[in-house]
C-alpha cells in the first residue's frame, strides 16, 4: 500500500512524498527547524548517517549521525488522551550521535501512553567530523529554536503555550539544563514570527545528563527541573547533578532530584532487573502530575 511521508517546513509548509508502509501511523511528520537558506545550516549536500543504514519509513532507526539539517519528529497522542502538554525529547549520544530509538522514540511511545505530545529533537552534534558545532552555539541553538516552533505551532498540535518542557538524556539533558538557563522571552522585533516567541521551556526533566564544563549558574526565573541519575556506577554525572539542582535550589526554582545507589548510564526506559532507576520515568509522570501538566486543559 502505498502512504503518504509529509515533511514539514518550520512555517507549516507541507511536502508529501509518496513511501511504502504499512500503517500511516508509523510514519510521523518531521518539522525542519530553520527555513532553507537559513545562515546556520552548513552541510547541505551531506546525508544523514542511519543505523540501520537505508531504513524504510516507519522501521525504527537507532542512532542517527552526521546531522545537518536539524528537525523535530512528531508525534502526537490520541485525541481522547491528549493533556494539552508537550515535551521536546532530546536525545543523547555523547554530541557523536543521536541515540534515536531508546532515547527518542521509546519516549515518545511512554508520553503518548500518558496523553503528552512528544516532539523528537535531531539536533547538530559537535563531534561532527570536519564541522565547527559546538553545544553551546548550535546544539542550544537547535533546541531554542524547537522550543519557539511548538510554541508557535501549540493549537495546530493540542499543545498549550505555557505546558511545554524538554526532556533530555545524557548530552541531551545538558542541552535541557543549558535551555533552562539561557533563553529570551521572544524577539519582538523580529520578522521571523517563530522568532517573535519565547524558548524558555516551562519545564525540563534531565535523565543521566552527561555533563562536561561548562557554566550552570541558574537564575531565578529558570524552569522547574526534574533530575535523575544513578549513583557510584555513574559517579561524574551524578555529582554534577546535584550541583545542579543546588544551583537551582539556590536560586528559588523549584526542583526534584533523585539519585539512585546503581543503575550505570544509558538506558532509557528499559528495565533493570529489578533495579529502582528503572523506575525513573514513573516518577516523572508522578512529578508532571504534580506540576499540573497531566490535567485535562
Amino acid at each position: 500500500m502505498k502512504l503518504l511521508r509529509c515533511v514539514v517546513s518550520a512555517a507549516g509548509t507541507i511536502l508529501c512524498i509518496a513511501a511504502a508502509s504499512a500503517l500511516a501511523a508509523d510514519v510521523p511528520s518531521v518539522v525542519f527547524l530553520w527555513p532553507a537558506g537559513a545562515a546556520t545550516l552548513q552541510g547541505g549536500n551531506e546525508k544523514e548517517i542511519t543505523t540501520p543504514a537505508d531504513v524504510k519509513p516507519g522501521e525504527r532507526i537507532n542512532s542517527i549521525r552526521n546531522v545537518h539539517n536539524p528537525s523535530l519528529e512528531v508525534h502526537l497522542p490520541p485525541a481522547d488522551k491528549a493533556v494539552g502538554t508537550g515535551v521536546i525529547v532530546a536525545p543523547g549520544g555523547g554530541h557523536r550521535q543521536l541515540v534515536w530509538g531508546s532515547e527518542g522514540t521509546d519516549i515518545a511511545q511512554f508520553l503518548n501512553e500518558i496523553g503528552v505530545a512528544a516532539f523528537i529533537l535531531k539536533y547538530r552534534l559537535e563531534q561532527t567530523p570536519n564541522y565547527k558545532y559546538t553545544v553551546e552555539g548550535e546544539a542550544l541553538a537547535d533546541t531554542q529554536r524547537a522550543i519557539r516552533i511548538v510554541r508557535a505551532r501549540a493549537k495546530e498540535w493540542g499543545v498549550q503555550q505555557n505546558r511545554i518542557g524538554v526532556l533530555g538524556f545524557s548530552a541531551g539533558g545538558a542541552l535541557a539544563a543549558l535551555a533552562d538557563i539561557h533563553f529570551d522571552r521572544g524577539k519582538a522585533d523580529s520578522s521571523d514570527p517563530i522568532e517573535q516567541q519565547s524558548c524558555r521551556p516551562d519545564f525540563v526533566g534531565l535523565v543521566y545528563p552527561g555533563w562536561r564544563p561548562m557554566n550552570l549558574t541558574a537564575p531565578k526565573d529558570a524552569a522547574p527541573a526534574f533530575l535523575t541519575s544513578a549513583g557510584l556506577d555513574d559517579a561524574s554525572h551524578a555529582r554534577a547533578t546535584v550541583d545542579f539542582h543546588q544551583s537551582l535550589f539556590k536560586a528559588g526554582v523549584q526542583t526534584e532530584l533523585h539519585i539512585y545507589a546503581r543503575g550505570g548510564h544509558g538506558g532509557a526506559i528499559k528495565p533493570r532487573d529489578g533495579i529502582p532507576f528503572g523506575k525513573w520515568h514513573i516518577r516523572f509522570q508522578e512529578w508532571l502530575a504534580d506540576l499540573g501538566m497531566l490535567k485535562q486543559p
